[in-house]
């Protein structure tokens, strides 16, 4: 088991990464002295595949389900939970526990948040882009129509769970989303993380746990190191933005339905890339390199019927922007970035005709 510590203003929190490591919850619970009473939060697909798991940790035995994907990512699913938690007389030494995707946890992270001023979470991702990414970092929130992620709050959890065993059960197309945020990784921080995914791209679709471990172990590592750094997101923390800013935007524009996340993060990397490039600050190979590896991982969803007209609409209301100046992550090298704030609609534009986006 490999163990990270994140640091955070309300104290730091582990992250547990190891086959197995849900049998622990209920002992690092205790040890962490976190509240007897603990309240499940997950969906109805993940609780039928997982939720015998989670029967020896003292939770409520009847757990609140509600539905999952960016579509349901919003306030009235919010409002679910908090009525659940109302119903369940839950008090400020009740324990909610997220166990799910990163939409599950943004959710439930979000309620706990909000729930009488703030109550302790725990997350148990069950994708792989939650156990690299999202459930790090004490970020929560819910889309808006106009935009994703725009109501939200930073609440950091008590303990994180990452075991590789959930991720067996998950469809192909969701593994793969989450491995366009591992590429993320390694454009930013890490070039071995890219070697290492393009010479074992076929243990890791067979979810070989000696291959898919140390892609969850590095990504951790990274995120835990950057957040630590800057929690609110201040300065060194956009880094992690990088392919988000039109990702974001192609969510948002395609109502949350055509995408999995990773999935728009992956044409988000490639637009940040190619406006890089004709900057002539990012290396031409760079973007060929994180191009052919996107493409062996498999198709991405077709995006020609996309208006770039309306991605840049959505680009200019997302939270990035601050004080009217959009910042904006680009790749200077392998492993490198550099913020930009001076990217304009017309270079924006291009690079989203060059993955294919229509004018």
């Amino acid at each position: 088991m490999v163990r990270i510590t994140v640091t955070a203003a309300a104290g730091p929190y582990p992250v547990l990464i190891g086959r197995n490591t849900i049998d622990a919850l209920g002992k690092e619970m205790d040890a962490a002295r976190l509240g007897k009473r603990r309240i499940l939060v997950s969906s109805e697909r993940v609780w039928d595949f997982h939720g015998a798991r989670f029967r020896t940790i003292g939770a409520d035995k009847t757990p609140i389900l509600i539905e999952d994907g960016e579509r349901y990512k919003n306030l009235n699913t919010v409002a679910r939970i908090l009525d659940a938690l109302v119903k369940a007389q839950a008090d400020r030494s009740t324990v909610i526990v997220a166990v799910g995707g990163g939409v599950i946890g943004d959710m439930v992270g979000f309620s706990a948040a909000t729930y009488l001023r703030g109550l302790p979470v725990v997350h148990v991702p069950t994708t792989l882009l939650a156990q690299v990414d999202s459930a790090i970092g004490g970020k929560t929130g819910v889309n808006h129509p106009l935009g994703k992620n725009l109501i939200g709050a930073f609440h950091a959890p008590s303990l994180v769970i990452a075991d590789p065993i959930v991720l067996e059960t998950l469809p192909r197309r969701e593994f793969r989303a989450g491995l366009y945020e591992v590429i993320k990784y390694g454009v930013i921080s890490d070039p071995a993380l890219l070697d290492r995914m393009r010479e074992s791209i076929t243990a890791i679709f067979n979810r070989d746990g000696d291959a898919v471990a140390p892609l969850v172990s590095a990504s951790c590592r990274i995120k835990a190191q950057v957040v630590s750094a800057d929690e609110r997101e201040s300065g060194a923390r956009r880094t992690l933005n990088f392919g988000h800013t039109v990702g974001h935007a192609l969510e948002a524009v395609t109502k949350y339905k055509q995408f999995r996340h990773g999935e728009a993060i992956g044409y988000g990397m490639l637009a940040a890339l190619a406006i890089g490039v004709a900057r002539v600050i990012t290396p031409k190979s760079l973007y060929q390199e994180v191009e052919s590896l996107i493409t062996q991982l498999g198709p991405l969803p077709p995006v020609a019927d996309i208006s770039a007209k309306e991605v840049f609409a959505a680009i200019v209301r997302d939270k990035k922007v601050v004080n009217g100046t959009l910042h904006f992550i680009a790749a200077s090298d392998r492993g490198k970035t550099v913020e930009l704030t001076d990217v304009n609609e017309k270079e924006i534009k291009a690079a989203l005709k060059k993955i294919g986006l229509r004018a």
